[in-house]
This record gives structure tokens, C-alpha cells and sequence, in this order.
């Protein structure tokens, strides 16, 4: 009866065990990292969104700037 006792205990432990490392393994993988600190994937696609948005309104700057979207006068016939 002890026997049986010890290895139900150890059988026990080793499913615990091997779930808990299951988990903490899971929280490594890409989406694992996505899902943690509240949605950190959410608020880098925002930055990103908002950084393109800025990038895209200082190339029409520069190229007001710079000229390059006017028609040259050269080439009218």
C-alpha cells in the first residue's frame, strides 16, 4: 500500500512538473511574448503606425522643399 502511495505521489509531481514547464516554455514563443504585458504586441503596431504616419508627412516636406515634385520647365514643348 505504500508503494502504490509513492508512486501515485511521484506520478502526480511528474504531471505538475512537466505542465508547469509546458507553460513557462509557451510563454517564450512569439505569441507567448505578444500576449504578455497587456498587449505589447497592440501598442508596438501602434508606434510603428504612427511612426510610418510621421515619416510619410516629412517626405512630402522634403520634397516640397527639395522641388522634386514640379514639372521641369525643359521639357514643355
Amino acid at each position: 500500500m505504500r508503494r502504490l502511495f509513492y508512486v501515485a505521489l511521484g506520478a502526480s509531481a511528474g504531471v505538475l512538473l512537466v505542465r508547469r514547464i509546458s507553460a513557462a516554455a509557451n510563454r517564450w514563443t512569439p505569441e507567448g511574448i505578444a500576449n504578455q504585458a497587456g498587449g505589447l504586441g497592440d501598442k508596438v503596431a501602434l508606434w510603428w503606425a504612427e511612426v510610418q504616419h510621421h515619416a510619410a508627412e516629412r517626405e512630402v516636406e522634403l520634397r516640397d522643399a527639395l522641388g522634386l515634385d514640379q514639372p521641369d520647365d525643359d521639357s514643355e514643348g
